[in-house]
């Protein structure tokens, strides 16, 4: 199983959803990420004011923040890898990334149908 962890930038608590004002951003991460666990996925989520060790310890984070900044965070690390920086990954990121149908993170993949090519506006009565 693919190992991802998140490295977010100093928040007020571990999750950034206390106070008045909740960022929808971090709601819909706390979101995916306790859909994923109920569905046995964990991803590793560490915030600079709570698991500052873990920036410390992680070499690649180190040196991510060492040459880019605190600025730049969240990062997202994949198996030792980091591949997104400044934002957090979309659901469709999330999906790819873990190897995983989308439907897990509760929501149903897009389809289309084309509808056969009719002649007029479509109204039924002519009139539009």
């Amino acid at each position: 199983m693919k190992k991802m962890q998140i490295f977010e930038p100093a928040m007020c608590c571990s999750t950034g959803l206390c106070g008045v004002g909740v960022d929808t951003e971090l709601l819909r991460i706390s979101t995916v990420l306790n859909s994923l666990k109920k569905k046995g996925i964990e991803v590793d989520r560490f915030n600079l004011t709570n698991e500052p060790m873990e920036f410390v310890n992680n070499k690649v984070v180190n040196d991510f923040l060492h040459t880019k900044g605190v600025e730049e965070l969240p990062a997202t690390v994949l198996d030792g890898e980091i591949l997104i920086t400044g934002r957090y990954p979309s659901n469709e990121e999330f999906a790819k990334l873990l190897d995983i149908p989308l439907a897990l993170l509760g929501e149903q993949e897009k389809t289309f149908t084309i509808l056969p090519k009719t002649s007029g506006c479509g109204c039924s009565d002519g009139s539009c």
